[in-house]
């Protein structure tokens, strides 16, 4: 027996070279002028325990609430969640485990990012079908499901300007949303920060060529708006008015985590969900091509490991300028985070409910 195990060892080594070798996927380098260097920006102040003091919304209702649209008049919360219903939840102050849930409308597909309209609809991007309006009363209508002839493949955020003009984005044009690991293996910008007009009917590609495009936010006066990047950490800006008009730069960079949903809380803060931590094997991953073609194999065949940790939430000012951090080392895929009164609600891609923290009784703290 002792002369057969490097046999053992070596079958399943020489299996992995063959089953690499003859796998077409070809990931590419992530341009070395677009990767930020050194240590990740750091919050002056942070809560590392997001679970202690929080409370559970909906668990057993809710099914991978991805965003959280508020509407101030009703004081109702609308999320869109995997089965395809965008819910309202009307939250119980004195029992949250115990608030209502109500199974509004389904798309038919994914609802992803949420935006309330100027006249009671509210929009959702659907990484399914598209931009979508539902009006007040329920009703489905397709907005938009391509730009300059491409179909969208992930709608993923929408945000509604003071002129009715909604800025959204395709995550990626090639890769669905069960697929979107392979975008961020691929090292290829297939995302697009794109504008809907409802008066002409019109979809206009603002900026293309963007690493997974994902949260949008009209900044407050209305000036430029703000997309993420989740592969590269960062939040960049598109003007909208005034010299700069049509032209983009960065809000806020080398972010200490993957960014997906950005809220804008209407007291001078944006509080930015991050997806998961930059951890060290993800920073392997994006500097070598290599190892994201094992990892995309892993995951092809074995599936791959673990590599989130510390999802949360991330907040600056108007600036850019980090003031705070939430998060928690446990949870991973957390897609937004914003402020409603005194709590911050956090929803998450996949797991079954809303998460709700009193900011005053368990505030970041300084750090250090």
């Amino acid at each position: 027996m002792n002369r057969l195990w490097p046999f053992a060892f070596l079958v399943p080594v020489i299996l992995g070279v063959v089953i690499y070798q003859l796998d077409s996927f070809d990931p590419a380098p992530y341009p070395a002028h677009e990767l930020t260097q050194g240590s990740p920006v750091v919050a002056p102040k942070r809560n590392g325990r997001l679970l202690h003091g929080s409370e559970k919304i909906g668990v057993g209702r809710l099914s991978g609430p991805e965003d959280i649209a508020y509407d101030p008049k009703t004081g109702v919360i609308y999320t869109g969640c995997v089965d395809g219903w965008v819910k309202r939840v009307t939250v119980n102050e004195s029992s949250p485990a115990d608030s209502a849930v109500e199974d509004w409308v389904n798309t038919g597909g994914r609802p992803l990012g949420l935006a309330h309209g100027l006249h009671g609809e509210v929009i959702v991007a659907d990484a399914d079908i598209g931009l979508l309006n539902v009006t007040s009363d329920g009703k489905v209508q397709l907005l938009t499901d391509e730009a300059d002839g491409v179909k969208f493949k992930l709608t993923d955020a929408v945000d509604v300007a003071e002129d009715g003009l909604l800025y959204f984005t395709d995550a990626s044009w090639k890769y669905k949303l069960h697929d979107f690991i392979w975008d961020l293996f691929d090292g290829r910008p297939h995302g697009r920060l794109l504008s809907y007009d409802p008066h002409t009917k019109q979809t206009k590609v603002l900026v293309k060529d963007l690493f997974f495009a994902n949260g949008v936010a009209v900044f407050p006066d209305q000036s430029f708006v703000i997309f993420c990047e989740t592969a590269l950490r960062r939040c960049k800006r598109f003007y909208l008015k005034g010299e700069k008009k049509g032209s983009v730069d960065v809000f806020i960079e080398n972010l200490p985590g993957m960014p997906d949903n950005i809220r804008y809380d209407g007291e001078g803060l944006f509080w930015i969900a991050l997806a998961t931590e930059y951890t060290y094997s993800w920073e392997l991953a994006q500097k070598y091509p290599l190892v994201r073609k094992i990892l995309a194999v892993m995951e092809k065949y074995v599936g791959r490991p673990n590599m989130e940790k510390n999802g949360g939430v991330f907040v600056v000012d108007l600036e850019g300028n980090p003031v705070a951090h939430y998060y928690e080392n446990d949870f991973t895929l957390l897609s937004t985070g914003i402020k409603i009164g005194d709590y911050m609600y956090c929803g998450f891609v996949v797991n079954g409910f809303i998460l709700r923290l009193n900011l005053t009784q368990n505030p970041a703290i300084a750090s250090g």
